[in-house]
């Protein structure tokens, strides 16, 4: 996958508060907040009242833009779910659109995966999300002063939820990687599998967080823990991050396929790479939480029955 032509006035992929701050107000931009409500692999940062962004509205990435019909864990959601969402929320195409979310880099690099494979390319996530913005001292609201268009009580908002959009898909499956394509690439030089868990639970010496999951990593698969590539709320500069991919071993010349617990931070790392340089980019969306749980499938270190 060769990553989109990026709109020359917007940083892609990712903007600063400052620009974000410049340009809040402007009528072609969009912020989304991808918060989850379930945070896993770092301690979570807790807020005693929600806050949002002036402006933002919430995209759900733990249901509406989900799979929820498929079996694997937050499965990548389809184009017909995908479209139904961004439509409701107003968003088209000549939109630049800035994703962030409240842990900083969690959740939001997820979300602009999303919108990238759909044929989106003015999307760009905040570096630093809520907490950065929020230590710069910069405004906020309350959530529940913020319009939700897909939620039921939608009408009781103070703000008026945005016209309704128009927006199709244009999905580019080659973004993304199934089991059995991973399966079949495993001792392929040109392609190489990057992990985004925990030093333990890649080795299989610390349990995994999900029930009935064996242990360990799949084969030849490189740890690379999503925290390595972040610094405090967010990502560290471009030039030590082509240094932290360069000592992995990884080159340009090869295609990258990303994997976590189940397919969120997995994103982070991905969208470390492209900082760094690298196009050859791709998720694979089942993650541990599918080829850990398939008996079928071949795994290295921990738990082999």
């Amino acid at each position: 996958m060769t990553v989109s032509a990026k709109a020359a006035d917007m940083p892609t992929p990712l903007v600063s508060s400052d620009w974000l701050a410049d340009h809040l107000s402007c009528d072609d931009v969009v912020v989304l907040d991808a918060s989850m409500a379930n945070v896993v692999g770092r301690e979570p940062i807790l807020y005693p009242q929600p806050v949002i962004i002036p402006g933002a509205q919430h995209i759900d990435l733990e249901h509406a833009l989900c799979d929820l019909s498929s079996s694997v864990v937050h499965a990548f959601p389809r184009s017909s779910d995908f479209e139904r969402v961004v439509q409701a929320l107003g968003i088209d195409r000549d939109h630049r659109i800035v994703i962030y979310d409240n842990q900083g880099i969690y959740s939001a690099p997820r979300a602009w995966w999303i919108f990238n494979t759909m044929g989106f390319n003015q999307v760009a996530v905040l570096d630093g999300g809520l907490p950065q913005w929020l230590a710069e001292g910069r405004p906020v609201i309350s959530q529940e002063s913020r319009p939700n268009p897909t939620a039921e009580n939608s009408h009781r908002v103070e703000l008026q939820p945005p016209t309704t959009g128009t927006t199709s898909a244009q999905c580019h499956d080659d973004n993304l990687c199934t089991a059995q394509q991973l399966q079949q690439q495993l001792h392929n030089p040109a392609v190489a599998v990057l992990d985004a868990r925990s030093s333990g639970r890649f080795a299989g010496t610390a349990p995994e967080p999900r029930a009935g999951l064996r242990s360990g990593h799949i084969p030849g698969s490189i740890n690379l823990p999503f925290a390595q590539v972040l610094d405090q709320h967010g990502y560290l500069p471009a030039e030590q991050l082509a240094q932290c991919f360069a000592k992995l071993g990884v080159v340009p010349s090869q295609r990258l396929v990303f994997s976590c617990g189940s397919g969120i931070t997995a994103c982070i790392i991905l969208l470390a790479a492209v900082v760094a340089g690298y196009t050859n980019v791709a998720l694979y969306d089942g993650s541990w939480a599918e080829w850990g749980a398939d008996k079928d499938l071949p795994i290295a270190g921990g738990q082999h029955d």
